[in-house]
């Protein structure tokens, strides 16, 4: 066969809309379903284990069905037998593992068949997520750096896995994993990639450590976290057991999936069509947006089918309640509106939670007729689709990848103008942000630091210290910018997302780009919730008292109207009076109509007047725990202290008309 150049009427003629691509396994016996439209025969393999080193026991030929899908159907009980293909053309065979498996062998060379109802842990079939949070505030776990550490209070044999998630937590002295995550109080956990992925062995030793950007089998989960990597049905029973441990915590789960590229250009996906899953250029080569060299061909009907049935599986098999997309510049608006209906007419509209990079590494060509998911093409995407907002994560802390490069929390200038736009999740003023105007603030992600670049600590550390200073020293001038820093960011609207161990101080020792770095890296050190306890109390009081804030938790298009007021103080010192009156989906009281708030990022004290009425302190520099209970009324005029933040809240009935 020639090599394969795509054409939009391949589509119309091979295009296969059945849903039922992989296997479908009863007691009773098994359907096999392939979409392999170039291959002039293909046979099925079955083997008695996962391990590739065995031979075969049994090969029958697929039945040629219509629009390139072979079949077979095989009666009696299939499941725990592994399987995978030869795809014969006149010129080659190939073998490829099943690439719509739902079950793999150690390292998912070999797919498996499972009868998916019994890898259902006890009372799995009741499992159901949280009622739906008044805010989101997401917080970015990986699972092997949650309990990796002695300290995590974890038994060996569960940490770094899955069953991490299934243990109280606590180590006797303090909070750690569930038993903190519960404490903290945030709504989401976002989980790096937990589906099979590549490049480490996952029978090898613990000391291995990738973040699971390397997708091999998009349906299965990663047998890296399971305690038996060589039966493929504990890695899906122990997945589905962590996610509904977190849902009887009261929190909800977010896959990070990555269908931007594969892991490299030889997938699964590839063998079974040649030259179709993969996006070239003109010339026949790769492209490479993803710096991976093996970009997916997004905008062709099957690679857009098969990214949307693997989300959909997800959510309906695992009870996954959102999805975070990686470099979601390299997929398609229309790709990401489709997956959004998709999950609303299932689920219910808003239900589950959809983010993602609105970024790519590089250019990369789209399919005529498609607009890519890029931050410029917001306005072309749902308005609950959301983005991470790189533009706030920059200006409160400075530029992501030069250390040395201060934001406004430290040290930077002129800066003023943006934070008051961040503050509206980028809705305000048009002028200051250029083309770049969200539909509302639901698509914002607010941010200050994730998995990837520096650590909070660590960019504050070396914009304040230096390259060379040391990162486990707890500099004071570094805790009152992180401080102020999370302040602005719980102060924005849009959506939270905080990256694990951000609040007591998570250090990669400088780290940039941990991707692949030992665990003892990226591990969560949990001595340091402790050692840096009043940061984790500040973070835990700002999310406690997110939640009582209607103004900030609003997500309409008309949010940004709430904004009363805004006035650069002085250079370093802005201040801003908000509306916070509930809206019509506002189930609780509200004890505050109104906020004023003020960010000092200057080195001097700074004495603003407030508006007409009595306010009470709800947060400052130091304590963000919804400080009325014991605060006294303040009016006239109020301070804040340098690199430090103050919100207040209006007591009802005291301003005058």
């Amino acid at each position: 066969m020639e090599e394969f150049r795509y054409f939009r009427e391949f589509d119309t003629e091979y295009g296969y809309d059945g849903g039922d691509l992989g296997i479908v396994c009863s007691p009773q016996g098994t359907d096999f379903k392939l979409w392999a439209p170039f291959a002039d025969r293909v046979e099925l393999c079955l083997y008695r284990d996962g391990d590739r080193k065995t031979d075969h026991f049994r090969i029958l030929n697929m039945e040629k069905q219509e629009r390139g899908v072979w079949s077979q159907h095989l009666e009696g009980d299939l499941h725990g037998l592994y399987y995978d293909y030869r795809i014969r053309t006149a010129e080659k065979c190939v073998q490829t593992a099943d690439p719509y498996a739902v079950g793999c062998g150690c390292n998912g060379y070999r797919s498996m068949v499972v009868d998916l109802e019994r890898t259902d842990p006890e009372g799995f079939e009741k499992d159901a997520p949280p009622p739906r949070p008044v805010e989101n505030i997401i917080y970015e776990l990986h699972i092997k750096d949650f309990s990796h550490d002695p300290d995590s209070g974890v038994p060996a044999e569960y940490r770094g896995k899955y069953k991490a998630f299934t243990v109280p937590g606590g180590n006797g002295a303090y909070p750690t994993c569930m038993a903190y995550l519960k404490e903290l109080g945030v709504t989401h956990v976002h989980l790096l990639p937990f589906f099979d992925f590549g490049w480490l062995d996952e029978d090898g030793d613990g000391e291995q450590f990738n973040w699971g950007y390397d997708p091999v089998n998009y349906n299965v989960p990663e047998g890296s976290y399971a305690t038996d990597v060589h039966d493929g049905t504990t890695r899906i029973r122990e997945c589905k057991e962590m996610i509904q441990a977190l849902h009887r915590a009261g929190i909800r789960v977010v896959m990070d999936v990555v269908y931007n590229h594969t892991q490299d250009a030889d997938s699964w996906l590839e063998r079974t069509a040649p030259g179709y899953f993969c996006r070239r250029l003109e010339d026949g080569t790769l492209s490479n947006g993803s710096a991976c060299g093996s970009d997916m061909a997004v905008g062709r009907q099957m690679v857009d089918n098969y990214i949307v049935n693997s989300v959909l599986y997800w959510a309906r098999e695992y009870h996954l309640d959102g999805f975070r997309f990686d470099l979601m510049g390299l997929l398609t608006v229309e790709l990401m509106n489709r997956i959004r209906r998709e999950l609303d007419r299932e689920f219910g509209k808003g239900e589950i939670l959809l983010y993602g990079e609105p970024w790519r590494a590089a250019e990369s060509p789209m399919e005529e007729g498609t607009h890519a998911a890029l931050k410029e093409n917001i306005g072309y995407l749902d308005e609950n689709i959301a983005i991470f907002g790189d533009d706030t994560r920059d200006v409160i802390k400075g530029h992501v990848f030069y250390g040395e490069e201060p934001g406004f929390v430290n040290g930077g200038k002129d800066l003023e103008k943006k934070v008051l736009q961040a503050v509206t999740a980028w809705r305000g003023n048009p002028s200051v942000n250029g083309k770049f105007r969200p539909k509302s603030c639901s698509q914002i992600i607010n941010y200050v630091s994730a998995h990837d670049n520096f650590t909070l600590w660590d960019k504050l550390v070396i914009s304040l210290h230096g390259q060379d200073a040391d990162f486990n020293i707890p500099y004071e001038d570094v805790l009152r910018a992180n401080r102020l820093a999370a302040m602005i960011c719980f102060s924005c609207q849009g959506n939270l997302f905080i990256h694990a161990g951000e609040e007591f101080a998570r250090t990669k020792l400088g780290e940039g780009n941990s991707y692949r770095s030992h665990p003892e890296i990226n591990m969560l050190r949990w001595r340091q919730s402790v050692e840096y306890g009043e940061l984790v109390k500040y973070y835990r009081g700002l999310i406690r008292l997110r939640k009582r804030l209607p103004g900030l938790c609003d997500k309409s298009a008309s949010a940004a109207k709430r904004m009363l007021e805004q006035e650069i103080l002085q250079p370093g010192a802005v201040a801003f009076r908000l509306d916070n009156r509930p809206g019509k989906d506002w189930k609780t009281a509200v004890d505050w109509p109104e906020l004023f708030v003020v960010f000092n990022a200057s080195d001097e004290v700074i004495e603003t007047h407030l508006p007409q009425g009595q306010w009470k302190v709800l947060a400052d520099g130091k304590q963000a725990d919804c400080m009325p209970e014991t605060s006294a009324c303040r009016q006239g005029t109020v301070s804040a202290a340098p690199c430090s933040g103050i919100m207040l809240g209006l007591v009802p009935d005291t301003q005058k008309p």
